[in-house]
């Protein structure tokens, strides 16, 4: 029973939920979004969002919005430097608070992400999934997600697709609004947001026990 129950919430109601909580956050936050903006343009310069390819449901390809926490400083080739080193403590202060997150409303409201759902990745990463991990694009990736309050970039990838399958296979209503409540908590004690010194997680290279 429970199962047809989240599968009525997946199928019905998450996505009219998805669109008009998306909807109301924009237009509550959209003083938020003014300020963020500003002070990106200030501190980091132009662009003020930051746009990105990554596969979405079914693994179809999107373009999703962040706002922008790094410079644009390159090397004498022309190569942007590594992260790390473009790394402003402003740029670490919208991270760890996810206001550079905010952006990802639009790709809510415009079909492409959910509220809730496993991250996101590069589509680099699409080749490199063994057949399990590969089922986290069975449904819309997500602002928040399992993965992200079970320890967001403190954990190992493969406990991350661990979190994503297992969130794949218990959508429900309760289990997104428990997420919702936790992401909630993380975000204001700034919990999971990297490891040590560490300003983004190391790239995933795929799994020793791949399944193609």
């Amino acid at each position: 029973m429970e199962m047809n129950k989240g599968g009525i919430y997946r199928r019905f109601f998450k996505r009219p939920m998805d669109f008009i909580l998306s909807l109301i956050a924009i237009i509550v936050l959209s003083p938020v979004f003014l300020i963020v903006a500003l002070l990106i343009r200030t501190k980091l310069g132009s662009p003020v969002l930051f746009r990105q390819e990554r596969p979405g449901l079914n693994e179809e390809v999107f373009e999703m919005y962040k706002f922008r926490s790094m410079t644009g400083e390159k090397d004498e080739n022309g190569d942007l430097l590594p992260n790390e080193m473009r790394h402003t403590n402003f740029g670490k202060v919208l991270r760890s608070t996810s206001l550079d997150e905010l952006p990802g409303l639009f790709n809510i409201l415009k079909g492409h992400m959910a509220i809730i759902g496993p991250r996101p990745l590069l589509v680099e990463y699409l080749p490199l999934y063994n057949s399990e991990q590969r089922r986290r694009h069975d449904v819309r990736p997500g602002l928040s997600g399992l993965a992200q309050v079970k320890g967001r970039n403190t954990i190992t990838w493969e406990k991350k697709f661990e979190y994503d399958i297992q969130y794949v296979n218990n959508i429900s209503f309760l289990l997104d609004a428990k997420i919702i409540f936790e992401t909630i908590l993380k975000v204001f004690k700034r919990e999971g947001v990297n490891n040590s010194s560490i300003v983004t997680m190391e790239r995933f290279k795929g799994s020793s026990d791949s399944n193609m």
